[in-house]
């Protein structure tokens, strides 16, 4: 068991947000919640599968929803209802343990990503709970079926979710996870794009061989080594490369940033202009809350599963959808991606074919 201290956390949410691929869930919301939860006495107790009871019971919290603000015409909507005072996700949890009538012994993050990370993490502190080293993702993705649980058989439902209105809502008998994905994002929806949702509430032994083991400890690594390039002055996307196995494969200013929400998701493309090195030349990023696609010069260059992050080459910081504007300058950085999604149900569920490209999955690096 470790006990994470405010500095292993940062360095976790920080990595977590470079390897969100723009998704994930805004970081400065993680260390909120993590803040939070410090200031209230708590702590974050983190321990690897193998510490873990094979009949202790996990779970898997998260938010869920489009990225990208509403309208002010869509807000209005909302302003009639009541708030609750406590977060969501914890109104979930304690509804989720009340309905199986058993605690949780810990928790999974659904992915890597600046706050949803830090969602699980939160939810597990503020129940004395821990946080188990490990994800069904190694990344971040857009939908409830694009993970190592739904590509070993391993279904989310029951599934409780929370809104900030006070409504809890408990998912039985739900088909597949197809269809559980589409429930959940219907509510998020009509919850203002932002609802909790806790799945996957099974024994260690059931979930062992379904999920990526010391994915947070790989997050906690990448992040050390973006604090410690900073901290020299070292070139960061070239560290984040270095890390993650990867490349620095474009460098170029924001030239057009064009999102818009649809369906629950966040659907935009960003155009930059090369520099230096790749001067004359234009990369473009079609994104579904997570970066998804990447065009050189108008072609195909990289897609699902490699991860496409975005680099504020001034600031160093991973830029979270669709937080970007013109002139800002950035690299593109694109890392290998994990094992189980290169196996066949892997790349269906999660691979060009999803995008709808008829072309097959080609590394980019």
């Amino acid at each position: 068991m470790k006990q994470l201290s405010r500095q292993n956390l940062e360095d976790i949410l920080i990595g977590a947000t470079i390897l969100g691929t723009g998704g994930g869930g805004e970081m400065s919301l993680g260390l909120e919640m993590i803040d939070d939860a410090l200031a209230q006495g708590k702590s974050f107790n983190m321990v690897s599968l193998d510490e873990a009871p094979e009949d202790a019971l996990v779970c898997t919290p998260y938010m869920l929803g489009a990225i990208s603000p509403l309208p002010a015409e869509e807000e209005k909507k909302y302003e009639r209802l009541p708030r609750i005072s406590e977060p969501a996700i914890l109104a979930a949890f304690k509804r989720f343990e009340d309905y199986l009538g058993r605690k949780f012994y810990g928790t999974i993050s659904c992915e890597l990503g600046g706050s949803n990370t830090a969602t699980a993490f939160y939810a597990a502190a503020m129940a004395d709970a821990y946080i188990i080293d490990a994800d069904p993702a190694g990344r971040a993705v857009p939908e409830i079926t694009h993970s190592t649980y739904y590509i070993n058989g391993l279904p989310a439902a029951p599934i409780v979710t929370a809104n900030a209105f006070g409504e809890t809502v408990i998912c039985e008998n739900v088909m597949d996870d197809e269809r559980a994905e589409h429930i959940v994002r219907a509510l998020s929806v009509v919850s203002r794009n932002d609802i909790a949702a806790i799945d996957h509430a099974l024994e260690v032994r059931e979930i062992r061989h379904a999920v990526i083991p010391g994915a947070i400890s790989m997050a906690m690594r990448m992040g050390e080594v973006w604090r410690k390039a900073k901290d020299v002055g070292s070139d960061v996307p070239d560290a984040i490369a270095t890390e993650g196995q990867g490349a620095v494969v474009f460098r170029g200013t924001v030239d057009e940033n064009n999102w818009k929400t649809e369906n629950g998701f966040t659907i935009g493309d960003i155009a930059i202009e090369g520099i230096e090195e790749n001067s004359g030349d234009t990369y473009h990023i079609w994104l579904k809350n997570e970066n998804m696609i990447g065009r050189l010069n108008g072609q195909v260059h990289a897609t699902i599963p490699d991860l496409i992050c975005l680099i504020d080459t001034e600031t160093g910081y991973a830029v979270t959808n669709p937080n970007y504007y013109q002139g800002q300058r950035v690299a593109v950085v694109v890392l290998p991606a994990p094992a189980p999604f290169l196996t066949p149900k892997g790349l269906s569920a999660f691979g060009p074919a999803y995008l709808g490209l008829k072309q097959e999955y080609r590394p980019a690096t």
